[in-house]
């Protein structure tokens, strides 16, 4: 009997044990400082993202944001995140159809907005990347985007007289690894949430809209919602919006990354939160203000065998009602957000 109880022990101090190291290996990075509260703004759903693997601190984001503003990750030292994804073009590329690179490329696509990202389930316009790290390692080492290496980018960081420190008070150590460097630009980009627009301003009987915004609220709701669905105007969903293909750029969308068929030219729907500010529009950037992508599915959506069902008939609206869904869209501007000096350089 006692044999047997001994044994049993032994096996119940097995298995924590092994529990506890499978609990290491998925959370090996230890995170410190001040943890700074993660708030679902009101009528958001519950984030996607986990915030219990990586809490956001004080010093994280600090940490996060130094990473996302300099140049260093890039291979001539001069192509930030933030030289794509600029503040006051809500963290797209202002007045730009696709973006500029090191060695004066172009990236394949337009740079999208970056805001809200905690309730994304996947990442790139075709969903490509599964989390945000995936992101961040192939920007940095694509030859259109940054051009590096993650061993040269971790060097110069290790060379800098500031980052040991950082490092040290956002995780306890001075030593700088890829994935601290990547927790910590989430703790950044995390954190830039919109959500204090008019429209949600509305919604919490805090504003009101004219009568043409209302207009315009009708039609989003009745054209335009069951892709861009609120809160966030946005469903996730992949879809083809009648947008011929270019010859030469190609981009097949979500095709090239499961190599369906019925996949071709299908894009992830865009969030419509500040659309007013992230200029150029679609996914190759080919349109240069908001109101041309309302014309596009009034007059030109062309007709494919992966065209979404929805718009077989294009949008049918009149001038008028053209007016007022641009005036219902300028409403999701969130200026608040677009001048905070915090997630300024």
């Amino acid at each position: 009997m006692k044999s047997r109880t001994v044994i049993l022990l032994l096996l119940l101090v097995v298995a924590t044990s092994t529990l506890l190291l499978d609990s290491c290996r998925k959370n090996p990075v230890e995170t410190t400082g001040t943890i700074i509260p993660f708030t679902t703004p009101a009528g958001f759903p519950q984030p996607v993202f986990n915030f219990a693997a990586n809490p956001l601190t004080e010093e994280g984001f600090r940490l996060g944001k130094k990473l996302f503003f300099d140049g260093r990750l890039s291979i001539d030292n001069r192509h930030s995140c933030a030289s794509c994804h600029q503040p006051v073009a809500a963290f797209t590329t202002f007045e730009h159809d696709r973006s500029h690179g090191v060695n004066n490329s172009h990236t394949l696509r337009n740079a999208p907005g970056l805001f809200n990202l905690a309730w994304y389930p996947a990442f790139n316009q075709d969903g490509s990347a599964p989390d945000l790290a995936t992101v961040y390692r192939n920007h940095l080492t694509s030859a259109t985007e940054m051009g590096e290496t993650v061993a040269n980018v971790l060097n110069k960081l290790k060379a800098d007289s500031v980052y040991p420190s950082l490092f040290q008070a956002a995780f306890g150590s001075s030593t700088i690894t890829e994935e601290k460097m990547y927790r910590a630009l989430n703790q950044f980009m995390l954190s830039l949430v919109s959500a204090n627009s008019k429209y949600d301003r509305m919604q919490k009987g805090e504003a009101s809209f004219n009568s043409q915004e209302q207009q315009g609220y009708a039609l989003f709701k009745a054209n335009c919602a069951s892709c861009h669905a609120e809160p966030l105007f946005t469903d996730f969903s992949y879809r083809n919006a009648g947008l011929e293909v270019d010859p030469q750029l190609n981009d097949l969308g979500r095709m090239r990354v499961t190599g369906n068929r019925a996949d071709s030219l299908k894009f992830r729907v865009p969030s419509l939160r500040n659309a007013d500010f992230t200029s150029y529009y679609t996914h190759d950037g080919r349109l240069s203000i908001f109101r041309m992508m309302i014309q596009h599915y009034r007059f030109s959506v062309n007709g494919s065998p992966t065209l979404d069902p929805l718009l077989a008939n294009g949008i049918q609206l009149t001038t008028a009602e053209e007016d007022a869904l641009v005036a219902f869209v300028r409403t999701l501007s969130d200026s608040a957000f677009l001048n905070n000096p915090k997630f300024r350089d």
